[in-house]
């Protein structure tokens, strides 16, 4: 079993320049990196799900704390062989090698992060995350936090810590938010952009979309998938909301950790095949939590 690390993007950036193409080790069920090889990306799995942040270099293409989504077949970690594919052909991970990259983020919430909301819009930071820790790392769980320095929503100065825990067997990874800065009271939205939605509801604490792929702009692609954000003791969801989202909303303190779970699924990746199938299965998790 791997030590558990406590590591910043200084400390850490020689030591992954150098094994960034390597991939995860046999028997590995999780994983989450630093990408310097493919713009400051920050990746994450488990055997089920993967999804990528932005970083400083692709700050403008886009500038945008979205989580992207990238589908796949159940069984295995795919990030660093599809980065390393990505290494001599760009679009790559847009191709279908078991799963692929077929979401579009653009500037938005992509599928699952958090912003605030200041006079109805969404304050989005101007900066993608700028600093990363690795708090835990082994073969059953990774912890990481993702840092978003100051900016300001409205009147207020606002800077986000966000700590996702990744673990296998499930199509959810936690998120725990701590937004600090100048406010008394914050409202913070998470949730997921509307895309050509074919299915959507809600509850008083989650919202669920099942959906064509997104961005097809490299090959077709004949599947849907399936988002859902839960936040226990959220005010209110709307799903159909601000700048195309389905959001789930709650006001915090300073130092307030904003907890909630986000999860995706693909109709080609041999679990989920219908929206039918999402919706039972977000169900169940959110029971399982209660």
């Amino acid at each position: 079993m791997r030590k558990i690390l406590i590591l910043t993007a200084a400390a850490a950036a020689g030591l992954l320049a150098l094994t960034a193409c390597q991939s995860a080790p046999e028997g590995d069920k999780v994983m989450a990196r630093y990408v310097p090889e493919r713009a400051d990306d920050f990746v994450w799995e488990n055997d089920l799900v993967a999804y990528r942040a932005y970083g400083k270099a692709l700050e403008g293409n886009p500038t945008s704390p979205g989580f992207d989504v990238w589908v796949k077949k159940a069984g295995k970690l795919v990030a660093d062989e599809w980065y390393k594919g990505a290494m001599e052909d760009p679009d790559y991970y847009h191709h279908d090698h078991g799963g692929k990259d077929c979401y579009k983020v653009a500037v938005s919430l992509g599928g699952g992060a958090s912003s605030p909301v200041v006079n109805g819009q969404i304050a989005y930071p101007p900066t993608n995350y700028r600093d990363y820790r690795i708090i835990e790392d082994t073969p059953e769980k990774v912890v990481f936090e993702l840092v978003y320095p100051a900016w300001q929503a409205g009147e207020d100065s606002v800077a986000l810590t966000k700590r996702i825990t990744v673990t296998p067997g499930t199509q959810f990874c936690k998120a725990e938010d701590i937004y600090t800065g100048t406010f008394d009271s914050l409202t913070v939205a998470a949730g997921i952009i509307r895309h050509d939605v074919l299915a959507s509801s809600a509850g008083e604490d989650f919202v669920v979309i099942w959906e064509n792929a997104s961005d097809q702009s490299i090959e077709p692609e004949e599947g849907q998938l399936g988002l859902a954000v839960y936040m226990p003791d959220a005010d209110r969801t709307e799903i159909e909301s601000i700048g195309g989202h389905a959001l789930v909303f709650k006001t915090i303190a300073p130092s307030e950790p904003l907890t909630y779970w986000f999860g995706s699924c693909w109709s080609r990746g041999g679990r989920i095949a219908t929206s039918e199938d999402w919706n039972a299965h977000v169900s169940d998790f959110i029971a399982a939590l209660r």
